[in-house]
């Protein structure tokens, strides 16, 4: 039983470190079984203030995961994909004040404060989607979660968890 529940808790642990919020906004009057090949929209893109390596690296997500999804990349595009991203330093306190463990050692955690301050990054990145006819944005995707100070292959791993939550919501399912 105790196997069962600290890997159970591990597992938890682990989901919650590594889960990603996503949120959807599109125009409900575009049809977007319509959307069959897509292109990078280069200007939107340069403007993004991240690093060159993390923006390959959301493109190379973004592409793998719209041809996943049977869309094709062309030079002469049905729609734009755009992105831009943001991050944000959080600071969380908890403060509590503990009891005593038993009668016998008062002193262990009797009426103390205890302080807890945990730092940490919030990464948001949004993926756009623009029709080429009408130059519109037609769907937006927005993924947020803990960023942590990773780098090289696990940065490149949480980027890749990131854009393919985003992609999971595209295109809208309208029968909501």
């Amino acid at each position: 039983m105790k196997k069962l529940i600290l890997l159970f808790l591990s597992t938890f642990l682990l989901a919650s470190c590594s889960s990603v919020r996503v949120v959807t906004d599109y125009d409900s009057k575009t049809d977007f079984s319509n959307y069959k090949t897509f292109a990078f929209y280069k200007s939107g893109i340069d403007k993004a203030k991240i690093s060159d390596l993390d923006k390959r690296r959301i493109l190379k997500a973004i592409e793998v995961g719209l041809l996943a999804k049977g869309f094709k990349k062309s030079e002469n595009p049905d729609m734009l994909v755009s992105i831009f991203a943001k991050s944000r330093k959080t600071v969380d306190v908890d403060s509590r004040v503990d009891y005593p463990i038993s009668y016998y050692y008062p002193s262990y955690y009797y009426g103390r404060d205890r302080l807890r301050i945990t730092k940490q990054t919030e990464g948001t990145l949004f993926i756009d989607f623009i029709d080429v006819k009408s130059k519109k944005l037609v769907w937006q995707g927005i993924g947020s979660g803990a960023l942590g100070a990773i780098t090289g292959a696990k940065k490149a791993e949480r980027i890749q968890t990131f854009v393919k939550e985003i992609i999971s919501k595209f295109p809208p399912d309208k029968k909501k």
